[in-house]
């Protein structure tokens, strides 16, 4: 008995691939259903909260927002991660979705972390230009946003792509264009065993962890139930449920790293383990991907950004207490001063 599973084969990119002329696919239609979940969340809590804002203003938000992230995640995901240097040579193919034949083949290659600096600052700039309080509005999108996040994951997993390491777990799954490895390697020899796979080619496709549902577990529908149901209706000031969100990302995203396979052109960018382990197998906990890289700064700057605003709250209210008292004194002299 084969303990892997094998990918779904009917499991197909396009929503329609016997219409191969109308190249729609689900991990773009993902995308528009992260989009709209986020959105009724984000209504909903202005509907409770009783803020009266109108759908304009919330459509033109999450504008902002859709901009920011789609021009931020493409030029992350092709100038950062792209190791060939094509998109620095011909910036014009960033935002060009056909091949050199004129197939039509989307935006492949889209960072998370680029796509949230730039959900960040198309949002700024919105609230500037409206003069909205940021804060605010910043607080309802980053408790709103994992639930929709779930959807792009499993964007991910339908393309089959952004698979795990190598592992002979049970839930472990063969995804058909995952690198294949040399039948003659002891250690694929031996995974290939505990997986009771069946060795007939010189190379091996071996089962990989699915770390794109992990992702749209742990990353979207976990965070999202924390925020909701934790720090939605107990946030302590403004602030606090951006820098939650980006601390929670950070720390769930770096644990997943360990399972999910680096860019093979990248590999490791720190290596305090061993400096020639596998990026194809989880060997040591002191080796680190960019992604992980990434998330620690996320950590750091999510924990950061929440003690800056929670000092600040405190400066604010002191400041508020201390005109509020003037306030008092004014009017109690104009009352004596009245008297006489």
């Amino acid at each position: 008995m084969i303990a892997a599973i094998q990918f779904p084969s009917w499991i197909k990119p396009e929503v329609l691939p016997f219409l191969p002329q109308f190249p729609l696919r689900w991990y773009g239609l993902m995308y528009l259903v992260a989009f709209g979940i986020s959105y009724l969340l984000f209504k909903r809590q202005v509907r409770e909260r009783k803020l009266g804002y109108s759908d304009d203003d919330i459509s033109g938000f999450f504008l902002a927002a859709i901009l920011g992230l789609i021009l931020g995640a493409r030029l992350f995901g092709t100038l950062l991660y792209d190791p060939s240097g094509m998109y620095w040579l011909k910036p014009w193919l960033i935002f060009w979705p056909f091949a050199e034949g004129g197939q039509f083949i989307g935006f492949m290659g889209m960072s998370f972390h680029g796509g949230l600096i730039g959900v960040i600052v198309g949002t700024l700039i919105h609230s500037k230009v409206k003069k909205t309080d940021y804060l605010d509005w910043a607080d309802m999108v980053a408790i709103a946003a994992p639930l929709g996040y779930t959807f792009g994951r499993l964007g991910n997993f339908i393309n089959a792509e952004l698979w795990g390491k190598v592992s002979s777990a049970p839930w472990a799954m063969i995804f058909p264009d995952a690198q294949r490895f040399p039948a003659s390697e002891p250690w694929v020899r031996g995974v290939a065993e505990k997986a009771n796979l069946v060795i007939d080619q010189a190379l091996v496709n071996l089962p990989r962890h699915p770390s794109q549902l992990y992702e749209a577990f742990f990353e979207g529908i976990f965070l999202w139930l924390v925020l909701w149901f934790i720090v939605r209706p107990r946030k302590p000031f403004k602030g606090f449920a951006v820098g939650a969100y980006v601390f929670g990302y950070g720390f769930v995203r770096f644990i997943i790293e360990y399972f999910r396979e680096p860019d093979a052109d990248l590999g490791y960018i720190i290596k305090l383990g061993d400096p020639d382990a596998s990026i194809h197998l989880f060997t040591t906990p002191w080796n680190f991907s960019m992604g992980q890289l990434l998330c620690f700064l996320m950590m750091l700057g999510g924990g950061l950004f929440i003690l800056y605003r929670a000092k600040a709250t405190k400066r604010e209210a002191s400041l508020l207490a201390s005109a509020e008292a003037g306030r008092h004194r004014l009017e109690k002299a104009k009352r004596a001063l009245k008297k006489r």
